[in-house]
């Protein structure tokens, strides 16, 4: 094992849907410091923070070079948190995947700002949703009574071009048995959706764009057109709006998430372009109705502001005429 007389755990590999036995322990972390817009020295933690060591074969699934999982969730021994009491800073972090597969993206711990090239601060786009609480644990390994540490926002209805596609509205509540609700996970690599709600709106899409012919669609998505039917726009192809109405603090008043055709169109070869939502089934596991996926946050900055529990996003940075791999990783003494 890693250690002598250490305390067992079960850590949880997500891409591949297993857990096995590990141990627990605790180590130093080294990570770069930023005044927001450049990388400064490195800050070293004074008392480690702990984490579970699993076994070589738990790293199955991961990338090529791989050598663990970091654990961004809500919980006590979360790494936004370990951090926060650390370093006495907020608790929360910034998320901002590039959609670029030769550049980086970005994840900031701590507060704003959020400087992206050409000099733009980013967190000034954010617009704010509370973050819920499913009282049921959404892990693969977890014991009884435990919450779940997910980000759940509360998604109230959908829109295609402004108008609301009809969906059982029921399904977008987190019951008292942990069902149904909205989550976003980087695990996913494309936002899934329970079936009635997938054919909800793919339905609505194509009656969109009822005009442009489809062709034959390439799993797993279903619904697929040819790359110079669409057009391009500033924000990727020439498709009609995605959003996902969201409920604001005081449950009253409503902003919209926007999905614009560079985070709902996947490219699966030079010629063809499919809508990149995938169907989950009637009850896929563990029954979140609504699963964001990677694809859909390229792009978008994502701040989990735990301890405010809100959720702040910016929709699509392209519409900036930045990206998230604008960050500028030259750093200063």
């Amino acid at each position: 094992g890693c250690n002598n007389n250490t305390c067992s755990h079960i850590p949880y590999n997500p891409f591949i849907r297993t857990s096995t036995g590990g141990e627990l322990a605790q180590d130093v972390v080294s990570l770069q410091s930023t005044d927001g817009s450049n990388p400064r020295k490195y800050l070293s933690t004074k008392n480690g923070v702990v984490f579970d060591c699993a076994p070589h074969s738990l790293l199955e699934g991961l990338a090529k070079g791989v050598r663990g999982i970091l654990g961004l969730g809500n919980g006590y021994v979360g790494f936004p948190t370990q951090l926060a009491n650390a370093f006495s800073i907020p608790r929360k972090f910034a998320i901002c995947l590039t959609s670029s597969t030769t550049s980086r993206g970005v994840i900031f711990f701590g507060d704003s700002p959020y400087v992206f090239l050409p000099g733009m601060d980013v967190s000034k786009r954010l617009v704010y949703t509370p973050l819920l609480k499913n009282p049921v644990s959404t892990s693969g390994s977890y014991f009884e009574g435990e919450p779940s540490t997910d980000y759940f926002i509360g998604v109230t209805s959908i829109k295609i071009n402004g108008n609301v596609v009809p969906i059982n509205t029921t399904l977008l509540n987190i019951t008292k048995d942990g069902k149904g609700g909205t989550k976003i996970s980087t695990v996913e690599p494309y936002t899934k959706l329970e079936t009635s709600i997938y054919n909800a709106l793919t339905k609505a899409f194509v009656k969109a764009i009822s005009k442009v012919p489809r062709v034959k669609p390439v799993a797993p998505f279903k619904v697929c057109y040819n790359r110079t039917s669409l057009g391009s726009t500033r924000v990727g192809p020439g498709v009609p709006p995605i959003e996902l109405v969201l409920r604001n603090k005081n449950a009253t008043t409503y902003t919209s998430w926007t999905i614009w055709g560079s985070n709902s169109m996947v490219a699966v070869n030079d010629d063809v372009l499919c809508l990149g939502f995938v169907d989950g089934g009637v009850e896929f596991e563990p029954t979140t109705s609504i699963v964001i996926g990677a694809h859909q946050i390229e792009d978008n900055l994502l701040q989990f502001d735990i301890a405010n529990k809100r959720l702040g996003f910016t929709s699509s940075l392209l519409f900036g005429q930045t990206t998230c791999a604008n960050f500028n990783f030259t750093s200063k003494p």
